[in-house]
């Protein structure tokens, strides 16, 4: 057998490459190699910007060339770092050497020594990661679940008057909207977006075990605390002032431990439209040219939402990881989050597929009210609850002598299926009042749904 070309070893860059691929943009080796780049960058103008050590400051049309070699970094970039890297085997050394291969093409020698001046690999690596992740998140991730959000705001305003049988422990329950059961996970996923945009992202510059050491060496009249949070949050990050060799990560746990928990919100949700397919209250609108089942021409099988939830409980096991490991490191600096980070992308690439089966999967259904309508109309046991608590409130008010109205509703409901005949005679034999034994023979199981469409309402910006 000839063996296969190259192949791709992860699906994300492989059969789901196309679903995923926007967050290479950012969380693949290259996308941290660019930020790389970019600190190294930054950090050698700001020096210069200031005089540091007689520098002078460069030019506009120098720190433009410069800038523009961090942002268009690409292909040769790319190929030049790994000739580099296979000599130096230092990945952040590598990325230092191409930067000063870079001011020696511009003429610009004289402030190579100004290139990762006193850092060490993980001043560098800590402020990439964070400005890669957070472009991840709030250019890539924030909007795909932003999306499925508003698919879903919009089935509950859309639905927020249909009315739904509940099925608390499996079992028929008090009657709800299809639209303020949808409207739940709204809610929910909308606290975590909150949270997820409140993370900070931040940033340590303070060098081989957090204390300016070798900058106070260099310069012991300038004030390197001050200088360093002006350059951390000069790339739009928050500053850390105490940490060990390397920043604690402790943003990072807080934000992969919110994704993780949207995910868990998504998977419940998955599992909630799963099982409204299997029981009819939801249909599956064909899609052309689709195949259901390799033998049974009949299937339309709800795989976007299984499909999501594989990725889901893939995308949380690895967040958790990384929320789990990233906190910990041996004294003032151990390389265990080395690796792990390098697994960010895979992690949110799984969250990522599974928000864009979950977008597509809620254009192919549609809720079925004939559906919904008839097995409300098949449990009118279910008003019992309403029967037994008016009851209550007629006993409580003087207006009935009913004694235990609850032991009544359960002898004539529990574990029976009664019509509605069989309700309106119950109650019409009621000693109660004559407005309480209106409204009870008014209700019927699709009108018992209290404020669920005004609950909704709360969704609609209309």
């Amino acid at each position: 057998m000839s063996p296969l070309p190259p192949q791709p070893l992860s699906p994300l860059d492989g059969r789901y490459r196309a679903t995923v691929g926007d967050l290479g943009e950012h969380l693949s080796e290259a996308g941290l190699n660019r930020a790389r780049v970019r600190v190294e960058v930054e950090w050698l103008l700001f020096l210069t910007e200031r005089g540091m050590f007689g520098s002078a400051a460069l030019d506009a049309e120098q720190e433009r060339a410069l800038r523009a070699f961090a942002a268009e970094f690409g292909e040769a970039e790319i190929a030049r770092l790994a000739e580099l890297e296979a000599t130096t085997r230092h990945d952040v050394k590598a990325v230092e050497y191409l930067v000063r291969e870079k001011l020696a093409e511009l003429g610009l020698t004289s402030v190579a020594e100004l290139v990762h001046f006193a850092c060490t690999s993980e001043d560098v690596n800590n402020l990439s990661y964070a400005l890669t992740v957070r472009a991840a998140i709030t250019g890539v991730w924030l909007p795909k679940l932003r999306d499925v959000v508003g698919a879903l705001r919009a089935l509950a305003i859309a639905e927020r008057a249909t009315p739904l049988l509940a099925r608390t422990h499996g079992q028929p329950a008090t009657p709800t909207t299809f639209g303020k059961e949808i409207a739940v996970f709204v809610h929910r996923l909308e606290r975590q977006i909150t949270r997820i945009e409140g993370v900070e992202y931040l940033g340590k510059f303070s060098g081989a075990t957090g204390t300016f050491s070798a900058h106070v060496a260099a310069d012991p009249d300038a004030d390197w605390p001050a200088l360093s949070r002006e350059f951390v949050t000069s790339l739009g990050l928050d500053w850390n002032p105490l940490t060990t060799q390397i920043e604690s990560h402790d943003w990072q746990a807080e934000l992969y431990t919110a994704i993780a928990h949207a995910g868990r919100i998504l998977h419940n949700l998955c599992t909630d439209v799963w099982t409204y397919i299997s029981i009819g209250y939801l249909t599956q609108i064909p899609q052309a040219g689709a195949t259901g089942s390799s033998t049974m021409p009949h299937k339309v099988n709800p795989i976007l939402f299984e499909n999501a939830e594989a990725n889901l409980e893939l995308s949380a096991a690895l967040l958790d990881s990384l929320a789990s490991t990233l906190v910990t490191s041996r004294l003032q600096r151990d390389l265990t989050d080395s690796t792990t980070q390098r697994n960010i992308g895979v992690a949110l690439g799984h969250s990522l597929l599974a928000l864009d089966n979950i977008r597509r999967g809620l254009d192919e259904v549609a809720v079925a009210g004939d559906a919904l309508a008839a097995d409300l109309d098949g449990n009118w046991e279910v008003l019992g609850e309403a029967i037994q608590t008016v009851i209550r409130a007629e006993v409580t008010a003087g207006r009935s002598s009913i004694a235990d109205p609850y032991a009544m509703l359960k002898e004539l409901t529990r574990g029976k299926r009664i019509t509605g005949d069989d309700l309106r005679t119950f109650v019409d034999g009621l000693d109660i009042g004559a407005d309480a034994k209106a409204r009870l023979l008014a209700l019927t199981p699709g009108t018992y749904t209290g404020l669920a469409d005004e609950l909704v309402g709360a969704l609609d910006p209309a």
